[in-house]
């Protein structure tokens, strides 16, 4: 799943709103599929989507499957891929920060502060409004519209 990791652009919105196109899907999930969670969707290029899940019991290739087949209009625009979040699982929404507090994530910038593009440290705090990092910089508290994307950093608790 590393690789997954570099493909999130742009997933945080200034708002912290999910885009069109992944509010589009978790409308069609939410009946079809209640407990799947919408955790990233991604264009790659301009005909291909990949779409991470995640469901309080897993994610597993049956799932993934099912949740192909509700989202099959989208196949005539899109090739797609559903996927599991992996260990580097992205941080997309204030629960997920809140989710994962007391690990650590890697925090990419819209624009560079302080010299930094990006912040990598222990998640110690998530409002509504920003998430606070405990990074080999000190304490940094980043508001959400300042994000770009964001990450676990897999294999460390």
């Amino acid at each position: 799943m590393g690789l997954a990791v570099h493909l999130f652009f742009d997933l945080m919105q200034t708002d912290m709103q999910t885009n069109p196109l992944q509010h589009d899907i978790e409308q069609k999930l939410a009946s079809a599929e209640p407990e799947v969670e919408v955790l990233a969707c991604e264009r790659v290029g301009t005909e291909r989507l990949q779409l991470f899940i995640d469901h309080p019991e897993g994610v597993n290739l049956e799932l993934c499957a099912r949740v192909t087949e509700h989202l099959r209009d989208l196949l005539a625009k899109y090739s797609l891929e559903v996927s599991s979040p992996g260990q580097q699982r992205p941080l997309t929404k204030p629960d997920h920060f809140r989710r994962f507090i007391g690990r650590r994530a890697r925090v990419r910038l819209r624009e560079p502060r302080d010299g930094h593009k990006s912040y990598t440290g222990e998640l110690v705090g998530a409002s509504d409004d920003e998430v606070t990092v405990a990074a080999e910089e000190g304490v940094v508290a980043i508001p959400y519209s300042e994000i770009n994307r964001s990450h676990l950093v897999e294999g460390e608790r």
